[in-house]
């Protein structure tokens, strides 16, 4: 099958996002002006840069999380695992209030931003706002965001890190695929580039 994404793909579900996965998620946490706790994550996400780090994630509709970002110019974007999954998802729904207190996680205190980060989450970028660009639409209509942040602090919770590397795989982080579909990231492999 072929189609034109501006035509339609004719199917009962959207497979552009069964296509493009495994995704990382970015869990991430923000502040309002008033010192609100905010958490949602988002699978369009990934990193872009490694000197220095850049991430950036797409926001579908402009949250509070990307108010909070435009308000404070920062961020944490906190790893999400297969343990963590269940409060993960309860964050991805609407709620007013300290997102953390409502899907019952402890806060940690970041170094160098204002935001907190998941205290159970393995990983943790601190990024402080680079850019925000508008995606425009077929009729020029803008409601899809990408967020772009450089990265100026990381956490690694220190019984990942083994012999001077991080183990990811027994982070168990989880990825999103298409529809309602995860997967679990919990075995690697290596492949060395040909020199």
């Amino acid at each position: 099958m072929f189609y034109e994404t501006a035509k339609g793909h004719g199917l009962a579900l959207d497979p552009f996002k069964a296509i493009v996965m495994p995704r990382p998620i970015a869990w991430i946490s923000t502040l309002s002006d008033r010192g609100v706790a905010n958490l949602a994550p988002y699978s369009f996400f990934n990193a872009f840069s490694d000197n220095p780090y850049y991430v950036a994630f797409g926001s579908g509709g402009y949250k509070d999380t990307l108010t909070n970002i435009a308000s404070n110019g920062e961020f944490a974007i906190n790893m999400a695992t297969y343990d963590l999954r269940e409060a993960m998802n309860l964050s991805s729904g609407s709620a007013v209030g300290d997102e953390f207190d409502l899907v019952g996680l402890q806060k940690a205190s970041c170094k160098l931003i204002k935001p907190p980060r998941v205290a159970r989450s393995p990983a943790c970028l601190e990024c402080r706002h680079f850019q925000t660009v508008a995606l425009p639409h077929e009729d020029g209509l803008v409601n899809d965001w990408l967020v772009i942040g450089r990265v100026v602090g990381i956490y690694i919770d220190d019984q990942y890190i083994e012999n001077g590397r991080v183990n990811s795989a027994a982070m168990k982080p989880i990825t999103r695929l298409g529809y309602s579909e995860y997967a679990t990231m919990d075995a690697s492999w290596k492949m060395r580039r040909p020199s």
